[in-house]
């Protein structure tokens, strides 16, 4: 007698749903571990807000999220003020120093918006991608699916100018 090339070969049994489900995955994962479904979330730390004085919001963990989206700090940095619609810089100890009282949420909201539009890929959502700049336009390419798309530029919105008055004016 011939040794059957499947388990379910000469056998009539009723297989459960979750049997069948595992055997799927069990083969996906031995044939093709990426398109099996063990995605790793990428977790980013909440970014550290801090007040210094009156005016000012220091963002302490900046330069850490943006090496961890792998972006260029000036890039990130554009698109933050912009949003915001202020003005910042970066302070001697690699700090986001913004021009403004904001809370942790408005930074939280905003940085969102930035990876689903700068790092996330749209075909597979990973975040292992690359931004580089063609001619005047930004390109994100995927390093998994190799997939690529141009993404909008950063466009500054409305900063109010406050002009010193001088006496006598």
């Amino acid at each position: 007698m011939q040794q059957p090339r499947y388990p379910w070969e000469g056998s009539d049994r009723d297989y459960e749903y979750e049997e069948l489900l595992g055997r799927v995955f069990n083969i996906l994962r031995e044939n093709n571990p990426e398109l099996a479904g063990d995605r790793r979330r990428t977790v980013m730390r909440p970014p550290q807000v801090l007040r210094e004085g009156t005016k000012k919001t220091v963002f302490v963990n900046f330069m850490d999220l943006c090496k961890t989206m792998h972006r260029q700090p000036d890039h990130v940095m554009a698109f933050l003020l912009a949003e915001l619609g202020t003005s910042g810089s970066l302070d001697g100890q690699q700090r986001l120093v913004v021009k403004g009282r904001f809370a942790p949420k408005n930074f939280e909201g905003i940085l969102r918006r930035y990876i689903n539009e700068y790092v996330i890929c749209i075909g597979c959502k990973s975040p292992d991608t690359i931004l580089s700049k063609e001619n005047r336009l930004f390109f994100l390419r995927c390093e998994k699916c190799g997939s690529g798309r141009s993404v909008a530029p950063i466009k500054a919105g409305f900063v109010a100018r406050v002009g010193r008055r001088t006496a006598g004016t």
